[in-house]
């Protein structure tokens, strides 16, 4: 199978189990974001998992691929930050972690706030 459609083929398991597993979390307990949250946490451990399982040479490339980059990605990009700033603390970067976590929360939602306020200006709501 080639990587690009294994990819694609994770992707789409991976976002539509994202919406099922988010509204069956968020339909027992509203008031707080725990579709997302619960998510973001299983997404991340299975990242984590995976990453380590899969990351030998024995393994078919389109299959981590597909598992990895394709289902955990659809299912969760945080999965995707949480492993690498993981990868940074492995590989001794521990300052440039921490950096890493501020700078792309702080921005991230500073940024959500700026294109909601293009919308207002754009599109008036």
């Amino acid at each position: 199978m080639m990587p690009w459609f294994a990819i694609a083929l994770g992707g789409a398991f991976g976002s539509v189990l994202r919406h099922a597993v988010g509204l069956w979390v968020q339909r027992g307990v509203p008031g707080f974001p725990w579709g997302t949250f619960v998510i973001n946490v299983t997404g991340s451990c299975l990242l984590g998992f995976l990453a380590k399982a899969l990351g030998g040479d024995t393994v078919n490339p389109s299959l981590r691929a597909a598992l990895t980059i394709g289902l955990c990605g659809g299912y969760t990009t945080f999965s995707t930050f949480s492993f690498e700033t993981m990868r940074l603390i492995d590989d001794g970067f521990a300052a440039r972690a921490a950096t890493y976590v501020a700078a792309s929360v702080l921005l991230s939602l500073a940024a959500i706030f700026a294109g909601a306020a293009l919308a207002r200006t754009v599109v008036g709501r």
